[in-house]
């Protein structure tokens, strides 16, 4: 079985089915889905922005990132979960869907990049904790989360929109293998 034909079972199932459907539940997990998203990004935001040295200067990174770190991860957690339910509503719909495929790339990339940060450079952040300006390193991957995030949530927002559906044909060679499009010869 491919994983196409398992995203075309999965939502021909109840559950999808059910949620995709329902008039409150999608409504209301696409909704936590951005607050949750919200949260998260506004915190991210805070945070790589001090470490660009464009904001709060003279506190600590250390310190910022003690008090941003618990919610920040919650928010994530909340995304996460809420963002796998999306899914799992019109899996097939989002699978064959060239935005979602971007998104998962650059969340990958953002995962990337805070493994990165966290296991390379934040380890010896008490050298350039109180730095108005910390090192290229830690600019880099703040310069790398704003970047992969606004992608991200460009990338989410237009996943909603059909331009390049696999149901509508004909699309561009390149269109079809991006969204994995499984097109009939004539």
């Amino acid at each position: 079985m491919s994983l196409l034909d398992l995203m075309r079972s999965f939502a021909d199932s109840s559950w999808s089915i059910g949620l995709h459907e329902s008039r409150y539940g999608y409504p209301l997990v696409e909704s936590i889905h951005v607050w949750a998203l919200c949260l998260f990004f506004g915190l991210a935001v805070i945070f790589d922005l001090r470490l660009l040295g464009l904001t709060m200067k003279k506190v600590p990174v250390s310190d910022l990132a003690r008090r941003l770190m618990p919610w920040t991860v919650a928010g994530f957690i909340v995304m996460v979960i809420s963002g796998t339910l999306l899914f799992s509503a019109i899996p097939l719909r989002s699978y064959q869907n060239i935005f979602f495929r971007v998104k998962m790339v650059m969340l990958a990339l953002a995962g990337v990049n805070v493994w990165i940060f966290h296991t390379k450079v934040y380890r010896r952040v008490e050298a350039w904790d109180r730095d108005s300006a910390p090192p290229i390193a830690a600019r880099l991957a703040g310069v790398f989360s704003l970047v992969l995030w606004v992608c991200i949530i460009f990338s989410g927002r237009m996943i909603a929109y059909n331009w390049f559906d696999c149901d509508l044909q004909p699309q561009p060679a390149f269109v079809n293998w991006a969204a994995g499009c499984v097109v009939p010869q004539q």
